[in-house]
Formats: structure tokens, C-alpha cells, sequence
């Protein structure tokens, strides 16, 4: 977040201390994390895994945000990768091609220990970016897109 957001913009970011990759394993722990949440102040919008992603700790990850976050827009997002679980996306922002530069490099430099993986490169992100930006025929050409499964409008 301090890489992406300046101060002024900045809101919190918590995280736990699970072990990776074992998630099903600490459920009630997890469930307990995110029930904490609850007497915090309540965000306006909430990122977290799309619903369908198959890797097991951004299954629960997405299950805990929807159990928590009830009134708040929640914005999926994609993660590529080997098991292909990239789906139709309802939302789209159109970026412009120095703030897909950014994301990219701020991608590569904070996630550490997927630098490993032959799909986290710089082309994967700026692909679907780009074919993200074609679906919502972006003027820039690129676009992040979200999936949203519920969204409140203020009344007219």
C-alpha cells in the first residue's frame, strides 16, 4: 500500500499471520482475525481474491471478506496463473500506460516469493492489462478489471 497510495490517500492495511498455503488448517483462527475487523472503523471498499480463484487460502480469504464485509463494496481481482482461472469481469478502470508501468514494477518488487513463478512476469500483467483495456476499449488500451457481485447505488 505505501507503494501504491500516497499518505494523504493511504487507509489501513491489516494483515495476519497465517503460514501460506495452509489457510484450511487455521480457520477458526482466521475467522476469529476477521470478526476483529469488525470493530474497526468500516472501510467504503474492500480487494480481495475473486470468488472462483482456486488456490485454497484466496478461497477462504474471498469467504471470510464476504462473512465480514456485508455493507461495503468489495472488488475482486484476478490473479493469473497456471491453473487459468480467469473469468468475465464486471467492472473496469482504464489506466493509463505509466500507471500499468508502476503497478508492474511495484508487483515484481513487493511480492517476493512468487518472483520464482515461470507466469509472475512483467508480460503476464501487462497482457491482461491489455486485454482488459481492449474489453473495455480503454483509450489508453489498458484497464485493471474487478469482479462485483454486489453493488449498492445512492438513491436519485
Amino acid at each position: 500500500m505505501r507503494r501504491l497510495l500516497g499518505t494523504r490517500q493511504r487507509g489501513v492495511l491489516e494483515t495476519g499471520d497465517f503460514p501460506d498455503g495452509s489457510f484450511p488448517a487455521h480457520y477458526g483462527a482466521i475467522k476469529a482475525f476477521f470478526e476483529a475487523l469488525k470493530g474497526r472503523p468500516s472501510p467504503d471498499l474492500v480487494f480481495c481474491h475473486e470468488r472462483a480463484d482456486r488456490h485454497q487460502d484466496h478461497r477462504i480469504v474471498n469467504e471470510m471478506v464476504w462473512n465480514t464485509f456485508r455493507d461495503q463494496l468489495v472488488l475482486e481481482y484476478e490473479v493469473p496463473k497456471w491453473d487459468g482461472n480467469l473469468f468475465e469481469p464486471n467492472i473496469y478502470v482504464p489506466i493509463s500506460r505509466a500507471q500499468l508501468d508502476r503497478k508492474v514494477r511495484h508487483l515484481l518488487a513487493a511480492y517476493a516469493s512468487q518472483r520464482s513463478r515461470d507466469w509472475f512476469t512483467a508480460e503476464t500483467f501487462t497482457g491482461l492489462a491489455r486485454m482488459r483495456g481492449i474489453e473495455c476499449r480503454a483509450p489508453s488500451g489498458f484497464a485493471e478489471a474487478f469482479h462485483v457481485r454486489k453493488a449498492r447505488l445512492a438513491a436519485l
